[in-house]
């Protein structure tokens, strides 16, 4: 088992994107708003007026899905709050003393994105539909989410709640990374378990590009008089992830094929250089410990692959046992300054270090699990 070693070094800071602005003309696309971004790099690949603020929708249920599954505790089941299921729009069908579990809401939430679904969620996750607001509006600030802020749950229309193009992709390829998550919209249907007393029924997710797209793997669609047309889609070919985002899209299906068509012509995954010769000593021993890493890919733009660095952070010495797997550092890649991959270094063989041999210092920070 591959175990981590903290490792007392240089802080350094990762920007999750390379903001990259990349416009671009593609015929005929309906959007009032749109942005194809890959998804680990975060460089966009085609935009149209991507800072807009416009209402979201039931994209909005992203973030939702995201704050429950972080909430944990996914399968026990409790008793919906009757309150927060009397909403109109679309429902995975939850009625008064329903009893289900988060598990079971999250996909409620994101395949048939039923408006019940999301204020149960909410309701279980922060005890009233305000106290998650203000939840889903911090996790937005952590993110960096800077021209979005949530109203509700559901994404049902209502004053300030908003987003733009560049923030939801933002937002979508944060949530692609959690694999709950990414299992969820990825499915075309789904057997779930609810009611009073519960039972099982099927969930059948409304977005048409897991059908229609070749490579689609989610993510979610919206829809509400004000915002219109609403689509979030991801989608991998030859070892690339790309995300495109539609707000107002009276033809959303066909700007999303063309915008992944011609995301997929701009990016290609290559191979990253983990090779490493560094070694690292340990103390009290006189010896030294090799490093390796997995082999990785990175997806970068032509123009990207020439400016691309490496950085290797490694310590010189470490203060404890070394077992084989321990990571003891990273590769970075880093684009423009801003690192875009990290890929763990980790311990080729085992050494054990002299313990009693460490200062006082040294031992006083290895007690909390900080080695030099």
């Amino acid at each position: 088992m591959k175990k981590i070693i903290s490792v007392l070094a240089a802080i350094v800071l990762i920007a999750p994107f390379t903001r990259i602005r990349a416009d671009a003309a593609i015929s005929g696309i309906s959007a009032v708003s749109a942005v194809v971004i890959e998804a680990e790099t975060g460089t966009v690949l085609y935009s149209k007026n991507m800072d807009e603020q416009r209402a979201m929708a039931s994209t909005t249920k992203i973030m939702t899905a995201i704050l429950t599954i972080e909430a944990g505790d996914l399968d026990r089941e409790f008793t919906v709050d009757s309150y927060a299921i009397m909403v109109e729009g679309t429902s995975m069908g939850l009625r008064e003393g329903d009893r289900v579990s988060r598990r079971d809401l999250l996909y409620g939430i994101l395949l048939p994105s039923g408006n019940d679904a999301a204020n149960a969620a909410a309701v279980s996750v922060s005890g009233s539909m305000s106290a998650f607001v203000k939840k889903m509006n911090a996790k937005a600030a952590a993110l960096g989410l800077k021209n979005t802020h949530f109203a509700t749950p559901s994404g049902l229309d209502a004053e300030g709640h908003y987003t733009t193009a560049y923030d939801l992709a933002m937002l979508a390829a944060y949530a692609m990374k959690n694999p709950i998550f990414r299992e969820a919209v990825s499915c075309q249907y789904k057997e779930v378990e609810f009611g009073n007393p519960p039972y099982k029924r099927t969930l059948y997710n409304s977005n048409k590009m897991l059908k229609q797209y070749e490579g689609a793997i989610g993510i979610k669609t919206g829809f509400t008089d004000n915002a219109r047309r609403c689509l979030v889609s991801a989608a991998q070919r030859d070892g690339v992830e790309l995300i495109a985002v539609t707000l107002n899209a009276p033809d959303d299906w066909n700007d999303h094929k063309k915008m992944l068509d011609y995301g997929f012509t701009q990016v290609t995954a290559y191979d990253a250089d983990t090779g490493c010769s560094a070694k690292v000593s340990v103390a009290g021993t006189g010896k030294e410990v090799g490093v390796y890493a997995d082999k990785a890919t990175i997806s970068l733009t032509s123009s990207q692959r020439q400016r691309l660095e490496r950085r290797i952070l490694l310590p010189q010495i470490v203060y404890n046992d070394v077992q084989k797997g321990d990571k003891l550092g990273s590769i970075e890649f880093v684009l423009d300054g801003k690192t875009v991959k990290s890929v763990p270094l980790y311990a080729a063989d085992s050494v054990e270090s002299e313990k009693n041999g460490l200062s006082l210092w040294s031992r006083f920070l290895r007690f909390f699990g900080i080695y030099v």
